[in-house]
């Protein structure tokens, strides 16, 4: 385990810090043509007087080494609370020092705390390092039979009944 490892909230400073975690991570899975995300945006949405979900910093020596971001999420079949795991990475060259897991254990700890009776996250098929690791900390994949849906941007839009005049 890395002697001097810590994990910290994001704070609004560190939002170009985070941007830039959050674009290796997009670089990594392939996905950087769907980053839309800035400092301000991460400000508003992880500290705001509305924030949507959370957020940590993990730093060996001072030195930024990963991050998670996390959200709750509501069960109606069990009426209890889950917890969301959005984002958890870890740079590569940090990698192999406990940092992943000693992320993982701090979300679980906050988990707990809440009041939440699971823990979920997405991973990509062909990420296998990624589903290792989960493997390795006791995950196994959950509701297999469900195909994840959604709408975004203009369809969002259209199904809210915003079009472009307005209405």
């Amino acid at each position: 385990m890395p002697q001097s490892v810590v994990i910290r909230p994001f704070t609004a400073p560190d939002a170009p810090l985070l941007v830039s975690l959050i674009t290796e991570l997009a670089t990594y899975e392939r996905m950087t043509h769907k980053l839309t995300l800035t400092p301000d945006k991460l400000v508003r949405w992880l500290l705001g007087d509305q924030a949507a979900a959370e957020g940590w910093i993990a730093e060996i020596d001072g030195t930024p080494a990963g991050y998670t971001v996390c959200f709750l999420k509501f069960s109606t079949f069990k009426a209890e609370p889950k917890l969301y795991l959005e984002d958890i990475f870890v740079k590569s060259d940090m990698r192999g020092r406990g940092v992943g897991e000693m992320l993982m254990r701090h979300v679980a700890k906050i988990a707990v705390a809440r009041g939440c009776t699971s823990m979920e996250w997405s991973v990509l098929n062909w990420n296998e390092p990624a589903i290792g690791f989960y493997r390795r900390l006791g995950a196994t994949a959950e509701e297999p039979e469900w195909t994840q849906y959604g709408v975004s941007g203009a369809t969002l839009a259209q199904l809210a009944g915003i079009g472009a005049t307005g209405t």
